[in-house]
């Protein structure tokens, strides 16, 4: 994944550098630090002089050079940072090209600061990301929590909720993750309470921090304030939180359950791991995967320079060694084999539920493929070759479940009818005798229907309920 993520890069590099030579290319946000999914994007930034910013002419100079498919890149010249997106013709990986922006290098930077003070970062942050990636909860722009929000509220966490395994070689992940969950789940205040890391972390009352905002300025509803820049609320697009709150909520009370005493005892233990039982990982990212490890592993194999970094990641080049790789590209480029049909990822489609009350959905606010924003490091790869493909065995197995229950429920319900029920079934018969029926016993009869299937939906919920407990 590695080496595909740079020859993308590597090719990038080289247009920009044939059309601006004294451009500056860097790599930041989740390449760069390394906490990035197999469906992730490619941030890029590119420093120089220009009068106006060259968003145009870069587009241009892409397509003609064939480097991303045409149907794919786009400008957006009119958002808060104005950026290129595009996506690989030969990869389908997702690439943000911004121009003359600071701010997502410096904060590469302090990502792998707290990388190296806490060990146990990376993997609760993969772990959430996908988490909140697979229930669209991941975009800000859709109202959900962005990959550095995510990420401070991880490092607040650990700050505030020490245990001494935290900075250890063995930590107890499971429990952290747990833990995890419980706080911003259930016991967080996000009306009152904001949340600031540096000089080692605290939490800041909301009615302060409005005492200092212009009037008619309140905090947002999950204030963060920005470490390197102080009065800037990183969380004050994700207006989402309180439905990212109820799937952390969810999320502890299905692994409190998985991990107590009599989980010996569940029907499914031991066929579901209990990490599995809120994340999966679909058919198309497995494939994805095996095809990214048949067409660069090799290449991979053979590379003799393998270093690893304090969380026995393997990378094939450390993360601060990228910008000076990005100055040293090979100028001729491998020839790479088309890409699989069926490579596209779907994580969003997985059956885990984000909350208790809908057990069978993705999302409690949307259901609508989205594409990733200027902050996104998870972004699914949606194209039109995902929606041809049917949902996996789980989601399959689930719905037959369901139907089955539901109709056995059904019938159940059936079998002992009330009075109502009575009548209405000797009305409907009465009116299928002849051409003689009163009009207002059909339409009594209707009404009594409705009435009946009104005061039977509640109990197929329940039942609906009971069974996904």
């Amino acid at each position: 994944e590695e080496h595909m993520r740079l020859e993308v890069v590597a090719r990038i590099h080289r247009v920009i550098k044939d059309l601006w030579p004294n451009a500056e290319v860097q790599v930041f946000g989740s390449f760069s630090t390394g906490l990035y999914l197999p469906t992730s994007d490619i941030d890029l930034v590119v420093f120089g002089h220009w009068e106006t910013l060259p968003l145009w002419t870069l587009e241009e100079a892409l397509r003609k050079r064939k480097i991303a498919d045409e149907n794919s890149v786009k400008v957006l010249d009119k958002a808060t940072v104005p950026i290129i997106k595009l996506t690989d013709l030969h990869t389908e990986v997702k690439v943000d090209i911004s121009f003359n922006v600071q701010n997502g290098v410096k904060a590469a930077n302090l990502i792998k600061d707290f990388k190296q003070q806490f060990p146990v970062l990376p993997y609760l942050v993969l772990v959430l990301k996908q988490f909140l990636l697979q229930r669209e909860l991941n975009e800000v722009f859709t109202g959900g929590i962005g990959s550095y929000s995510l990420f401070l509220m991880v490092v607040s966490f650990l700050q505030l909720h020490y245990r001494e395994d935290v900075c250890s070689s063995n930590p107890n992940l499971g429990v952290l993750l747990i833990e995890f969950f419980e706080l911003y789940g259930r016991h967080f205040n996000y009306l009152k309470t904001g949340i600031r890391i540096k000089d080692g972390g605290s939490y800041l009352a909301k009615d302060e921090v409005q005492k200092g905002m212009l009037d008619g300025y309140r905090p947002s509803m999950l204030y963060i304030e920005d470490p390197l820049q102080p009065g800037n609320d990183v969380g004050r697009s994700s207006y989402g939180a309180m439905q990212v709150k109820e799937a952390f909520d969810y999320a502890y009370v299905v692994l409190s359950h998985a991990v107590s005493p009599i989980a010996k005892h569940y029907p499914n233990n031991k066929s579901e791991s209990i990490l599995g039982r809120i994340i999966r990982v679909t058919q198309e990212v497995s494939e994805y995967r095996d095809w990214i490890s048949a067409q660069w592993g090799q290449r991979s194999n053979n590379d003799p320079v393998l270093n690893c970094n304090a969380n026995d990641v393997t990378r094939l080049v450390e993360s601060e060694g990228l910008d000076e790789y990005n100055n040293n590209f090979p100028e001729d480029s491998a020839v790479l084999p088309a890409v699989p049909r069926s490579k596209v990822s779907s994580n969003s489609s997985s059956p885990s539920p984000s909350s208790p009350s809908s057990p069978s959905s993705s999302s409690p606010s949307s259901t609508a493929y989205s594409s990733s924003d200027a902050d996104s490091d998870g972004t699914p790869c949606k194209t039109s070759k995902a929606l041809g493909r049917g949902s996996n065995s789980y989601s399959e197995n689930i719905e037959r479940n369901l139907s089955n229950h539901r109709s056995q429920n059904h019938s159940a319900t059936m079998a002992t009818p009330t009075n109502k029920g009575n009548k209405s079934r000797q009305l409907a018969n009465k009116s299928a005798q002849g051409p003689h029926n009163n009009p207002n016993k059909i339409q009594q009869n209707s009404k009594s229907q409705k009435l009946n299937m009104k005061k039977r939906k509640p109990q197929r919920e329940v039942a609906h309920d009971d069974f996904c407990r």
